[in-house]
């Protein structure tokens, strides 16, 4: 089976998040969307997504593919009904497409949008989409759940060290060279996943449900209240509360992020802090790039939402329902407005144009902290996401 994960309108609705990726990678629970269909279908993936991404995230086609909807998390009946599509068959559920069986020629000039000359089968299924940013923590409690089996099942973790205080150890599951001591781990209402290298400093005050991936650590004294992840090589501290951070970001002091999203490269300053919950109680809105206006989430709590590459001063405060876009730099007193578009330099007192060369300058400098680089396809892509934004700034 030659699985290819193809982008809908939800790579619209996603955004600042997609702009540096196919909607399948979005982390939520343990893995990325496309880990978990990897983990399932026991094959490699590749992706249809924006031409300009496709440098970093190919398709790899072949003569006869398989191509599933990026943004819904895999089920046992869903891969059941697409084993059994034939060539040139669409599945369907109302009015989504969840995966189509097509041969070279149809696969590359595929558009979700067009459809109308294949077999459609259409069948009422219960899918789990991400829609929206708000999607991914809202879904992150069932999601870390399903992760913890999928990845933990028929295994054992290694020893949890007796300086900690435990709750239900039997739903905690430390990986090779996982670190934690001195802390207090309750896994009464969800499962702790604590990663490859891994470490949970002293101190710690954790509820789960909490992912912890391979290598994150959270600081001394840190506390999670559930339903949260950690990605890859992340550094928290301070409290959190059901949010998701993608990998290599930063949350290392003190300051409140709760019902938020961060992407990749990210770096909070010291006592940064976010609004979830507006004084009147009242639903939040957030900005729509699709729409071009502020719509409502149908939330009450909602937080920050913030693509790859953003940073904070210290003390910055978001007001609930921010979007932060790619590349920005957030600083000074005061709440900035609550939308803030890519490649935005300064805070509540306005806002001028970070420049490219000047953002791959500090994209180099914190990549190269983690023995990394910037590649000519990452920097292609934000190029991109600089011209594409660039209605969006009204400096």
């Amino acid at each position: 089976m030659n699985c290819i994960l193809f982008d809908d309108v939800s790579f619209t609705n996603l955004l600042p998040l997609t702009f540096t990726r196919p909607v399948s990678e979005v982390r939520v629970g343990i893995l990325k969307i496309s880990e978990k269909w990897q983990k399932h279908l026991s094959e490699n993936v590749s992706f249809l997504a924006e031409d300009y991404l496709s440098l970093k995230y190919p398709a790899k086609i072949i003569d006869k593919n398989i191509l599933i909807n990026g943004s819904i998390l895999p089920n046992e009946l869903i891969i059941k009904l697409i084993r059994s599509l034939k060539i040139g068959q669409v599945l369907k559920t109302g009015n989504i497409v969840v995966a189509a069986h097509l041969n070279a020629d149809q696969t590359s000039k595929f558009n979700v949008n067009e459809i109308s000359q294949f077999e459609i089968i259409d069948t009422p299924i219960s899918i789990c989409k991400i829609n929206f940013p708000w999607d991914i923590f809202t879904n992150n409690d069932t999601a870390i759940n399903e992760d913890y089996e999928l990845l933990t099942k028929g295994r054992k973790s290694n020893p949890i060290s007796n300086t900690n205080q435990v709750s239900f150890p039997e739903r905690i599951f430390l990986e090779e060279g996982a670190i934690v001591d001195f802390s207090i781990l309750n896994a009464q209402h969800g499962p702790i996943y604590i990663g490859k290298n891994a470490e949970i400093m002293e101190g710690c005050m954790i509820r789960g449900p909490l992912a912890l991936c391979e290598h994150a650590v959270l600081k001394m004294g840190t506390k999670i209240y559930g339903a949260t992840t950690i990605g890859p090589y992340c550094k928290v501290g301070g409290e959190i509360n059901n949010s998701v951070m993608f990998s290599y970001s930063s949350k290392a002091h003190d300051g409140f992020l709760g019902n938020s999203v961060l992407g990749e490269w990210c770096n909070l300053g010291a006592d940064t802090n976010n609004s979830n919950l507006k004084n009147n109680y009242a639903q939040v809105k957030v900005w729509s790039y699709g729409k071009e206006r502020f719509i409502d989430t149908g939330l009450q709590f909602c937080g920050l939402i913030m693509g790859d590459h953003s940073k904070t001063a210290i003390g910055t405060m978001f007001n609930t329902g921010t979007v932060v876009g790619v590349n920005t730099n957030i600083f000074g007193a005061g709440f900035p407005r609550n939308f803030v578009p890519s490649f935005s330099w300064g805070g509540a007192g306005g806002f001028t144009t970070f420049g490219l060369e000047k953002a791959f300058e500090v994209a180099r400098i914190v990549m190269k902290r983690r023995n990394l680089k910037l590649s000519e396809s990452d920097e292609q892509i934000l190029k991109r996401v600089f011209e594409l934004t660039e209605k969006n700034r009204r400096h």
